[in-house]
């Protein structure tokens, strides 16, 4: 029988595998819910996953970094968010967004304007915010989730990992403000701070919010993410953190935690109610029992979950079951539910698809 995992706002997983938040460039240009987007959520909800993600929603239209990219800015969004949570509820799957803000990482042609940074960022000609632009970002968050909740969502998670906005403010090396918004890690996690109690005070203890943080790339400091998410748990503010490790086995090679496994360094640490998911190479059914023997709460699964939409099922039915070997066909990745905008996103990865 798969464990169940509750969660202090009361929202509870019927198993342990959560569908991770994956760039998959099917909605459209105005940032409302794609057909094809709709299809590739809806169809892992009925594979058996416990939680389903959105990805990237941006809060804003400042914040939009790709094409086909959701949206979760304005009224004109509800519509499509709507009809998706519904969609994963039929499935007896938790339905979440993820919302982000791009930052340096968008582009004019998207946003029509120059891109912006905690930062004036010479590499990508982005500009430092103001404050007035910040405190308009942490109140489109929290309207984000505001609209997320009207949708019919049970939950939001904040993207703070992968160099998006709220990961460069994270980050000592792209942040070099000297005002309340920079220099101390206390300044430096201000902006997430500042969506978290927003968010809760807003939407009450009963909508479920995460966070997603990277420990390593992008600038960021292990100690400085580790030191973090112990504060984070200790306010209890949130229902899960979601910790994007890139190889959850990877070993760390340099400081105090050398030679300790990435999952080991977060499973470790005391969180009290606040559960802790990992993503980041869990491809085999060997792989999920490991990371919940070390401590984990539950996995969130990437391209495992776009290789097979029903990888939860398969866990079930064969204890020694592993993801199909890559690359896969094109006609593989049309049949798990992908439409052609997302397989041919997919085909731009090293390995991962077919070449002709």
């Amino acid at each position: 029988m798969p464990n169940k995992v509750k969660f202090a706002s009361g929202k509870e997983m019927k198993n342990e595998f959560m569908l991770a938040p994956l760039t998959n460039m099917q909605s459209l240009e105005d940032g409302t819910l794609g057909d094809d987007e709709y299809t590739w959520l809806t169809k892992r909800a009925q594979g058996g996953f416990g939680l389903t993600m959105t990805c990237a929603a941006f809060a804003q239209t400042s914040g939009k970094g790709f094409n086909g990219q959701l949206g979760a800015s304005a009224d004109s969004h509800l519509d499509g968010l709507k009809r998706l949570a519904e969609g994963i509820h039929q499935h007896d799957s938790l339905a979440y967004t993820q919302i982000v803000h791009g930052g340096m990482r968008t582009f004019k042609k998207f946003t029509g304007q120059e891109p912006v940074c905690p930062s004036a960022n010479e590499e990508t000609g982005a500009r430092a915010m103001t404050l007035d632009e910040i405190k308009a970002t942490e109140a489109a968050f929290v309207e984000a989730a505001l609209l997320s909740r009207k949708a019919g969502f049970d939950g939001m998670e904040i993207h703070g990992a992968h160099g998006y906005l709220l990961c460069q403010f994270l980050s000592s090396d792209i942040n070099k403000r000297d005002d309340d918004y920079g220099g101390a890690l206390v300044n430096r996690t201000r902006i997430l701070d500042n969506i978290i109690a927003g968010v809760k005070q807003s939407c009450g203890a009963d909508f479920s919010l995460a966070l997603r943080l990277s420990p390593t790339r992008f600038g960021i400091q292990l100690d400085e993410i580790i030191s973090y998410y112990e504060r984070l748990c200790q306010t209890g503010a949130l229902d899960f953190i979601d910790m994007s490790l890139w190889d959850v086995f990877e070993e760390v090679n340099e400081g105090s935690h050398a030679g300790q496994r990435l999952v080991d360094v977060f499973a470790k640490l005391e969180r009290g109610d606040t559960k802790l998911t990992v993503a980041g190479k869990i491809m085999t059914a060997k792989h999920v029992r490991d990371v919940l023997a070390a401590g984990v709460d539950f996995v969130a699964l990437g391209r495992a979950g776009i290789l097979h939409h029903d990888w939860p099922q398969k866990f079930a039915a064969d204890e020694n079951f592993a993801s199909i070997a890559t690359p896969v066909s094109r006609e593989h990745l049309t049949v798990e539910g992908l439409g052609a905008s997302f397989v041919d996103y997919m085909s731009t990865w090293a390995g991962f698809v077919e070449t002709a």
